[in-house]
């Protein structure tokens, strides 16, 4: 599992970098904002520890401005030392998913990643079932069909990951891109299309639904 660490305390970055690396997480730090966002823009990450006073950008900025301008839906979990509902209102109102208060236990950060990771099926090693007679095994890339198991594809299972995780909800092109493929590997939008005809013949048409001129949106 891939965290971005945002946080210019020295001290504090090195101890949750060296705890989180030995919980078995692959860690990247960022000591200022304009580091981490370039980070979210070129990579992939499961996973986003965000400080809100950090240098040249916020944590805030940081995570308003990759999910405005670049729809990713990296789970993010903002820390601060503010104590006020300003900045707590003003956290969700830019898209986090949990917030932090310093000073905090390590024991409490490694609860909080643990349910983002529940409820986002980050990790998931567990089957995933779709409905009665379908079962998604993301580990595997493999679904299993009325007692047929059928592999598909890296990215279909990627795709398909991500419509469970956001399931009834619209998905633009965009947010596939911007959650699914590096900055290096952005396919055609004929390629997308392709990977969604084949989850379709897989799970049923009336399972993924095309929003005319918007996107997608996964039923379940």
């Amino acid at each position: 599992m891939k965290i971005l660490l945002l946080e210019d305390d020295l001290a504090l970055s090195d101890i949750i970098e060296d705890h989180l690396t030995h919980e078995g997480y692959d860690v990247t730090l960022a000591t200022n904002g304009q580091d981490a966002l370039e980070y979210l823009i070129d990579n992939k990450y499961d996973l986003a520890l965000l400080d809100i006073n950090t240098p040249i950008m916020s944590g805030i900025e940081v995570l308003k401005t990759i999910r405005d301008e670049y729809k990713d839906q990296t789970p993010a979990i903002v820390l601060t030392a503010y104590q006020d509902t300003r900045h707590l209102k003003m956290s969700f109102e830019s898209g986090v998913d949990d917030y932090i208060k310093k000073p905090f236990d390590l024991e409490e950060l490694d609860q909080r990643i643990l349910k983002l990771c529940r409820h986002f099926s980050i990790n998931q090693e567990e089957e995933i079932a779709i409905d009665d007679s379908i079962t998604f095994i993301p580990t595997s890339c493999e679904v299993k069909k009325e007692g047929r198991s059928i592999s598909i594809a890296q990215k279909e299972r990627d795709i398909l990951k991500y419509f469970v995780t956001h399931k009834n909800r619209v998905i633009s092109s965009d947010e596939l891109l911007q959650n699914i493929w590096e900055y290096d590997e952005m396919p055609t939008d004929a390629t997308i299309r392709v990977y969604i005809k084949n989850l379709r013949e897989l799970l049923g048409k009336e399972r993924i639904i095309t929003i005319r001129g918007i996107g997608y949106k996964f039923v379940q």
